[in-house]
């Protein structure tokens, strides 16, 4: 415990590190107040607030990604949704659109993808708040919280307009705790949406295991739910920080003038090839696609296929899960291969005079480095499906759906990854300032692993 308090006190002796966490605290505070305002025109006492979320699928991650601000009707109801499908966008477009993939690689590009980027946000925020209007227009008890007097083209009018500036205000928080707080500002706040949750989800499942009737037992059960819950953080972090090193040699180099000309021998460095590359995109896009079994179940004309259909809609069925966990390893692969480019890596080291040992540079080389990556993306998908169904097993053995939602999925994965990433920013301040690091056994390691020859991250 000393110890802690000495890190504690390492940390906030550094002023500019000080600043920085003050800074962030604040900003996240603004976002939290903002979540907890509703639109207007609508009676906040009488929105039946729901704390397992606003169902699944869709929806289920809108809440989530929104700090259940999706579910209270606030301005920042979208939260910042529109800008991560925006961003998501113009990445996938620069993996299909050569002038976009151009761009990319030079910093005045950058700086123009970052501004189409914030216009795309504006047109999804638009898009998404429309339906957003006519989900509440059309859903209880929304609807009947609407004020009367208010519910026609104005409410509709207002209410877009006010949720994209409640978006676009969300996004510049992020950017602002991104340059002058720590750690990634919309990440921050994504984890900081989804943690809100957990103390509720926390004192839900305490009060349904002592008030049962089991007693002590409960309690003891209650201890369990937690070291299992522990193993699975701690196992979503061996995921997340899981690499594949590949050695790397450099090639010899001469250094100094004609007379005085001194030959270095090459380093040894390594290639880190992250197990998890498709980060919890994946997952992402598996609820996505689970949410489509809702949209043709009232369609079935025969029991046999709207049984089935219930079946894929309900996450505690083993079809369910089945499917999903296929969906998640197939998506793993899908999006690996979008963002990794084995070419460009095997270019790269080429230019920078270094090879793997044994292999050939150029063609040779892009194939050793894209055989190993399908090998390793094989039990990191395995391992991403475990976790995506985790959340499912837990509420059929009887954990409570707000706190069975932390056991593994979505939510544990982006918390776990955005608390390493900031920790690590953390650590680095120590170090530079002459501080111990962090962790006695190693440096932390957050998502973004990257090739000492490139600058591109190799972690979604």
């Amino acid at each position: 415990m000393k110890k802690f308090i000495d890190k504690l006190k390492n940390i906030w002796s550094i002023d500019e590190l000080r600043k920085r966490i003050v800074y962030t605290i604040l900003l996240v505070l603004v976002y939290r107040i903002g979540c907890l305002i509703t639109l207007p025109g609508i009676n906040p006492k009488m929105i039946e607030e729901s704390s397992s979320g606003a169902g699944g699928g869709l929806l289920g991650i809108l809440n989530m990604f929104a700090g259940g601000a999706f579910n209270r009707a606030s301005i920042f109801a979208l939260g910042v949704m529109p800008y991560i499908s925006a961003s998501i966008f113009m990445q996938l477009a620069g993996i299909v659109v050569p002038q976009v993939a151009k761009m990319q690689r030079e910093d005045s590009g950058r700086r123009k993808i970052n501004q189409y980027t914030r216009y795309l946000t504006v047109i999804v925020t638009a898009l998404q708040a429309s339906a957003y209007v006519t989900y509440l227009l059309n859903t209880q008890p929304y609807a009947g919280a609407i004020a009367q007097n208010y519910s026609g083209f104005m409410f509709w009018i207002s209410t877009v307009i006010i949720l994209t500036a409640g978006t676009l205000f969300v996004m510049w928080l992020g950017e602002k705790i991104t340059d002058r707080g720590i750690g990634n500002g919309t990440s921050l706040i994504i984890m900081v949406g989804i943690l809100a949750r957990f103390p509720n989800s926390i004192w839900q499942e305490f009060v349904d295991k002592t008030s049962s009737g089991a007693g002590a037992g409960g309690l003891l059960i209650l201890l369990i739910e937690m070291a299992i819950f522990i193993a699975v953080i701690i196992g979503l972090i061996l995921l997340t920080q899981g690499v594949r090193k590949i050695p790397l040699n450099y090639a010899r180099r001469i250094i100094g003038s004609t007379n005085a000309a001194k030959e270095v021998s090459g380093n040894r460095d390594f290639i880190p090839l992250k197990v998890n590359s498709a980060g919890v995109m994946p997952i992402i896009f598996a609820q996505a696609m689970m949410f489509i079994p809702t949209i043709f179940r009232g369609y079935a004309t025969s029991d046999g296929a709207a049984g089935f259909l219930n079946a894929l809609s309900d996450n505690h069925s083993l079809w369910y899960n089945l499917f999903y966990a296929v969906m998640v390893i197939a998506f793993t692969y899908f999006y690996t291969a979008l963002i990794f480019n084995p070419t460009e890596m095997a270019d790269n080291l080429k230019r920078n005079n270094s090879f793997i040992p044994g292999v050939k540079p150029g063609e040779d080389t892009a194939n050793y480095i894209a055989t190993i990556m399908d090998r390793i993306t094989l039990p990191g998908a395995v391992f991403l499906a475990v976790a995506g169904i985790l959340p499912g097993i837990a509420s059929v053995v009887g954990i409570t759906s707000g706190f069975s939602s932390f056991f593994g999925g979505t939510s544990m994965l982006i918390g776990v990854g955005v608390i390493l990433d900031t920790l690590q920013q953390v650590e680095s301040y120590l170090l530079m300032n002459h501080y111990d690091g962090l962790m006695k056994t190693g440096r932390i390691t957050g998502r973004t692993v990257a090739s000492p020859t490139t600058t591109k991250s190799l972690s979604a």
